[in-house]
């Protein structure tokens, strides 16, 4: 018996639900020596900005107890560098590829997509809207539902390719800001991005990453990241991309039965090159042993008590 493992996000066909992660699958290039990047659902790019950036000074990766902590700083080449470079060997992967998209201000997210727009082989936007404002005294765009909302509407009228907004945990309220990018455009909302962390040196009492605080990831966020999945996809009415701390098939069947319609595979890329591709394999093979002909029948099928 077979298993139909396909999913469709905002009109977009993916041959099974398994993505990997901005920034931590490079630009996916660096992984096809490993294995067919065309039996990935998909390849979401390491975050583009307007122009190249060399990000933080090290350390900038610390581990912690079941996770890390990163503070790269965004460093990527740049979105012109990436369309020229990098682009023409990726898009010959049969698979689909979303371009994760970043900037310090309204007028950058824009030019970047822009940009992208006339580059074939992109199949849609990923919003990174943890990024800080400068016009807004640096708070993030994720952490305000009406500035989330604004930044949404604002490249949604430009880009020419469907829009995913990658939320933040950060926020206050992130099922309001779900609601609100909804309400705003968004095609589908990713969640979620990184926990604020800190590690401490006991011996030099400072901080273990140079710029203190980073972003937390791996196991250890997954049951907030799968509780806060169950709580958009029962808030919104567009597709919800699970991610946090998935490391096996088990881990991206819970995000699927919580809601999500397809998951990012992050963190687990960085000690095991090969962790995608198994968890596809893996998903197939649950099925088949579990008689499931479809793999969307198993999306939001959790059965919660009642409250």
């Amino acid at each position: 018996m077979t298993c139909d493992l396909s999913v469709e996000i905002a009109g977009l066909h993916f041959k099974n639900p398994i993505l990997t992660a901005s920034g931590t699958f490079g630009y996916g290039l660096e992984f096809a020596e490993w294995f067919d990047l065309g039996r990935l659902g998909g390849i979401c790019t390491k975050g583009l900005s307007l122009e190249p950036l060399e990000g933080n000074p090290p350390p900038r990766i610390v581990e912690t107890h079941g996770g890390m902590l990163n503070a790269i700083g965004l460093q990527n080449i740049g979105v012109r560098a990436f369309i020229a470079e990098k682009l023409p060997r990726l898009r010959q992967f049969q698979t689909q590829i979303i371009a994760n998209v970043f900037g310090s201000s309204f007028e950058e997210y824009l030019e970047v997509i822009r940009l992208l727009n006339d580059a074939e082989g992109i199949a849609a936007y990923e919003l990174n809207i943890s990024c800080p404002n400068v016009k807004a005294g640096g708070m993030e765009f994720g952490n305000d539902p009406d500035e989330a909302a604004r930044l949404t509407e604002a490249c949604k009228r430009v880009a020419r390719r469907p829009l995913i907004v990658k939320l933040s945990p950060n926020a206050g309220d992130i099922v309001r800001v779900a609601r609100a990018v909804e309400s705003a455009g968004a095609d589908a909302v990713s969640a979620i991005n990184t926990i604020l962390g800190l590690s401490v040196d006991i011996y030099t009492r400072r901080p273990r990453l140079a710029t203190g605080m980073g972003g937390l990831s791996g196991p250890a966020i997954k049951p907030i990241a799968l509780r806060m999945v169950y709580q958009i996809a029962r808030a919104v009415r567009i597709p919800v991309i699970g991610i946090g701390g998935i490391a096996t098939v088990e881990d991206a069947l819970e995000f699927l039965i919580a809601g999500a319609t397809a998951v990012q595979i992050g963190t687990a890329n960085y000690y095991d090159p090969l962790i995608s591709i198994k968890i596809v394999d893996d998903l197939e093979r649950f099925c088949r042993q579990h008689g499931i002909t479809a793999i969307r029948s198993l999306i939001g099928s959790l059965q919660m008590p009642p409250s």
